[in-house]
């Protein structure tokens, strides 16, 4: 049973000091990896860990190809600022491969967690030497999981799997006890910039969480153009997170005069604070309309753009 530590308890110096001490004594002498994809989790783990470990910590980025336009450039230069360099390894053809065929969700997860965990860290690991992975798993991800909502592509003690066994090294998760206001809290006493710590959520799984049906580069592709529009037109608007999926079921549409069977790309944003409840925003109907036209001109095949109007629960933020 993990003991839960509320934002309003957390006491962000103590829990630094006591973290990275831990760390410190699970590392002992030897190195440790871990993984940052940019989001307000990882982010506060790389700053954990590298006050910890220093130059004993080597942090990557893994690009996988699921990640929004530009992040690997905008997420390395974030950490350059702030002292800790960032090693940018790129695996798009390993999670294509293994998305390939693929369109059930839990088994897209599967694919994208034994490829992250087995085929690339586990490289990683034995190239450097190291025996242990930090990772910025949140209580959250952990009780979805447990509950069997969905399977966080970053849960294992609690299912009963063992990393050691499974992949040859250690996980360490320091901010388990956390959600995420929590960990905005402690990511902003550990120096990040507002831009980070104040970050909407990214999946795990990043885009391929985004697509219903197969994760192909193409529809790949497409969600992140739309993903753009929406990420350019909400964020100034208070809200949790905000998305845009990409469904699977072409739609009638009417281009030129002619009927055309298009994609639909359906819109989510969500107000929220630590995404165990949201209830969707709302927006004004002519931000609607206009996120509507400028997704059906930045992604081409795109004849319908929905909007969720469903609580959490019974849906939940991310679709797959």
């Amino acid at each position: 049973m993990i003991r839960e530590i509320t934002a309003l308890e957390l006491r962000p110096e103590k829990f630094i000091e006591e973290k990275v001490e831990e760390i410190r004594c699970s590392v002992g002498g030897g190195r440790a990896i871990n993984a940052l994809s940019g989001g307000v989790d990882s982010s506060t783990v790389t700053m954990l860990g590298h006050l910890a470990l220093g130059e004993r910590l080597t942090t990557v980025f893994i690009q996988n190809g699921l990640m929004r336009a530009g992040e690997a450039e905008q997420v390395t230069s974030f950490f350059r600022v702030l002292g800790v360099p960032v090693e940018v390894v790129d695996a798009r053809e390993e999670f294509f491969a293994a998305l390939k065929g693929v369109s059930d969700p839990e088994a897209k997860r599967e694919a994208i967690t034994q490829t992250f965990y087995r085929d690339v860290f586990g490289r990683l690991i034995r190239e450097r030497g190291a025996k242990y992975l930090l990772q910025g798993t949140i209580l959250t991800d952990v009780d979805e999981t447990v509950a069997g909502i969905k399977r966080q592509h970053n849960v294992f003690a609690q299912l009963g799997i063992s990393p050691q066994e499974a992949f040859g090294y250690h996980i360490l998760e320091p901010l388990v006890q956390l959600r995420k206001d929590g960990v905005r809290k402690l990511g902003q006493a550990l120096g990040l910039p507002k831009d980070l710590f104040q970050r909407i959520p990214f999946p795990g799984p990043a885009l391929s969480a985004r697509v219903i049906g197969e994760a192909t580069p193409e529809r790949i592709e497409m969600v992140r153009k739309a993903t753009q529009v929406v990420e350019r037109l909400l964020s100034g608007h208070g809200a949790f997170q905000y998305l845009a999926i990409l469904h699977e079921d072409r739609v009638t549409g009417i281009r030129d005069g002619r009927r055309d069977f298009g994609r639909q790309i359906e819109v989510r944003c969500w107000d929220s604070v630590d995404a165990r409840e949201a209830a969707p925003t709302r927006l004004p109907f002519g931000l609607l309309e206009q996120l509507a036209d400028e997704i059906i001109q930045a992604v081409p095949g795109v004849v319908s753009v929905t909007y969720n109007i469903a609580n959490k629960p019974p849906s939940t933020i991310e679709a797959v």
